[in-house]
């Protein structure tokens, strides 16, 4: 392990329990590289507090998602390992997005040590606020894996008609207290909702309680920071309607950037800055099939949400922990979310959990001195390895955007006004016995596939050919959790329900296998 001279010293000298730092992690929800100003290149520039937070840190230009949507990258980030191994897949058809809408029967398993209980473990104080998403039945919510407390939602903020789909729930801990769009309104046609500020003050209140607790009361602290607004249907408060460039989208983000800052300003405000690790980052790329008004900008990537190109899991990433990592600094460091719970292990000075295998390496020692640490990036999609990157190289194994049907008969398009020959397909083309490669230091875009024949293509394609042979041949997949829905198992009935008077009847139940399009 990797660690400032200082922290090692200190760490010897004095309890653990009063000398672990805090940790928060920021992630967003649909957020792509391109949406932040400063050294991401939004030309807008609104986002005046994350530029700070990058200029006292370290920004990660490098930095990847677990996956190419939302609740299997969420489970890859508290888990530490791939949605091959921890569950969140589905093999009901060949490399298919899948998440969990309400009508998912699974969620994340018993069997996974999550981030939030391997840190309560060793003395935490755990809270997540905002979007949950490892699945709604009560056995898969957040109090059930770690979490001491936790005040958001186990969906995405669809609307329903509290009928045959309920609208979803929110929780204070373990007790619903209100549903969306019934007692936490948004407007979807003005983009006009008050939930980030509220996730935002749940936040800082929870930091507050932890800075004021007095002796043997005062533990460190775990925050997972989760708020929801730049996923369809984006919002923003009032007070940020109307001010960005970028129309609804851009006002979501002004408001989130608001939402840093502000916690940003409690930990200095409470003396806390030096002894909190954060990471702010994206759960997966912007969904440009809902630009420009509800939907982010990937930069220079190509296509974006739920493909492995690079739009889809390349992300904003910027880590602050004043007095122990770089200032200032531009690191080209390759990680993914799976590698913040090694580099978490390292911050705290704790052991990784044992008897599990992990996907996860500690970027710690690069943000402290500048150190590059080997590291490969593994794009699945569904049940397929469809890419791996290492170093500047990426090989891509399977090439696909979305069907032929979902484009032509329902206008879905994954990557709009983009369009490179025989990579963005709706066929899916089968390269494993000659990767697709790309050098994405000259080539970002993915634009210019290298030729099979030139003397660079055989050169790369080894190294990235035995990294894909080592990663394979030890895989154990876990049993995939997103096969099975059922429209019975919906927000009908939550905890509390009964004393606000908003349990719903439930439907018969009707197991079937999911219907994954994409």
């Amino acid at each position: 392990m990797h660690y400032s001279g200082l922290l090692t010293l200190l760490l010897l000298l004095a309890p653990a329990s009063c000398m672990r730092p805090n940790i928060i992690i920021m992630l967003m929800d649909d957020m792509g590289y391109g949406d932040l100003g400063g050294v991401f290149g939004n030309p807008a520039d609104e986002t005046p507090n994350l530029n700070r937070m990058a200029e006292e840190g370290v920004a990660l230009t490098d930095f990847y998602a677990g996956n190419p949507l939302c609740s299997p990258s969420r489970a890859a980030l508290l888990t530490g390992r791939l949605p091959i191994r921890n569950g969140f897949y589905t093999t009901n058809a060949h490399a298919r997005d899948a998440y969990t809408p309400q009508v998912i029967t699974g969620g994340i398993q018993p069997s996974e040590v999550l981030m939030s209980e391997w840190l309560r473990d060793n003395g935490y104080h755990t809270k997540v606020v905002g979007k949950w998403h490892l699945g709604h039945r009560e056995q898969y919510l957040p109090l059930n894996h770690g979490f001491d407390q936790w005040w958001g939602a186990p969906n995405c903020h669809f609307p329903g008609d509290d009928k045959s789909v309920p609208n979803i729930p929110v929780y204070a801990d373990d007790t619903m207290v209100g549903r969306y769009y019934r007692d936490f309104p948004i407007d979807r046609v003005k983009g006009l909702s008050n939930l980030t500020a509220q996730f935002t003050q749940h936040a800082v209140q929870f930091i507050e309680r932890a800075a004021a607790a007095a002796g043997g009361d005062r533990r460190p602290f775990f925050l997972l920071w989760t708020p929801d607004a730049t996923h369809a249907p984006v919002y923003a408060s009032s007070k940020f309607r109307g001010r960005s460039q970028r129309d609804m989208y851009g006002d979501a983000v002004m408001e989130l950037d608001w939402g840093v800052g502000r916690i940003l300003d409690t930990l200095r405000r409470h003396d806390l800055a030096n002894s909190t690790f954060v990471l702010f980052t994206s759960d997966n790329g912007a969904a440009v099939i809902s630009a420009p008004r509800s939907g982010g900008s990937n930069g220079p990537f190509l296509c974006g949400k739920e493909t492995t190109f690079e739009g889809g899991m390349r992300e904003p990433a910027i880590a602050w922990w004043p007095g122990h990592i770089r200032s200032g600094a531009v690191s080209h460091q390759v990680a993914s979310v799976t590698d913040i719970f090694a580099t978490v292990a390292d911050v705290a000075q704790l052991p990784l959990p044992q008897d599990v295998t992990l996907d996860s390496k500690s970027f710690l020692p690069n943000l402290q001195t500048g150190e590059i640490v080997d590291n490969s990036i593994f794009y699945y999609r569904g049940n397929e390895l469809m890419a791996v990157r290492h170093g500047l190289y990426k090989a891509h194994r399977w090439l696909w955007s979305n069907s032929w049907d979902e484009f032509t008969n329902h206008h879905v398009d994954f990557c709009p006004g983009q369009h490179v020959v025989n990579v963005t397909s709706h066929d899916q083309i089968d390269a494993t016995s000659q990767p697709v490669l790309f050098h994405l230091g000259r080539d970002p875009g993915e634009k210019y596939p290298i030729p099979p024949g030139s003397a660079e293509y055989k050169s790369a394609i080894g190294p990235l050919l035995a990294v894909i042979e080592s990663h394979l041949s030890d895989l154990v997949p876990g049993e995939p959790q997103l096969n099975w829905c059922d429209v019975a198992v919906q927000n009908f009935a939550p905890r509390g329900c009964q004393a606000l008077g908003q349990c719903l009847p439930r439907l018969p139940s009707n197991p079937r296998k999911c219907v994954w399009p994409h």
